[in-house]
């Protein structure tokens, strides 16, 4: 699928952390996102959700990620948020309730084609029995 998405990453730099190893963990799950260094946070662009998709796939977890962009989506688009360390180690942590002590990595995603709900489908496809439904079937 051909999409057209702006990807806004923000991950708190602690003082007890290192820059780089916080820029890994968001690296690990948003390659070639550009990544600029501001007061005690690092902040990152990009257009590309393909590993996030795949990395949802594999940990088989569609239907935690379909409930993560719902609780914050609207017209324009989709945030969540997600563990450092388990993003250091390459792995899809969503944050619930109480954020990390040292902070959650925050992403915003604004879609501009196609529509929410079908990007949504396209990263995180509807499931049953715990495998993607093909979308020809629905």
């Amino acid at each position: 699928m051909i999409y057209s998405v702006d990807v806004r990453i923000e991950a708190p730099v602690r003082d007890t952390e290192v820059t780089d190893r916080v820029g890994d963990a968001v690296e690990n799950l948003f390659p070639g996102v550009e990544l600029t260094h501001e007061p005690g946070k690092l902040v990152g662009e990009t257009h590309e959700l393909e590993r996030f998709s795949e990395r949802l796939h594999e940990q088989t977890i569609l239907d935690t990620a379909r409930r993560e962009f719902a609780k914050r989506r609207d017209d324009e688009g989709f945030s969540f948020a997600l563990k450092k360390q388990a993003a250091f180690k390459g792995v899809v942590n969503f944050s619930v309730g109480k954020p990390d002590e040292l902070g959650d990595i925050e992403v915003h995603v604004t879609v501009r084609d196609p529509s929410v709900e079908e990007l949504i489908d396209y990263i995180a496809p509807p499931t049953e029995d715990g495998r993607p439904i093909d979308p020809e079937d629905r």
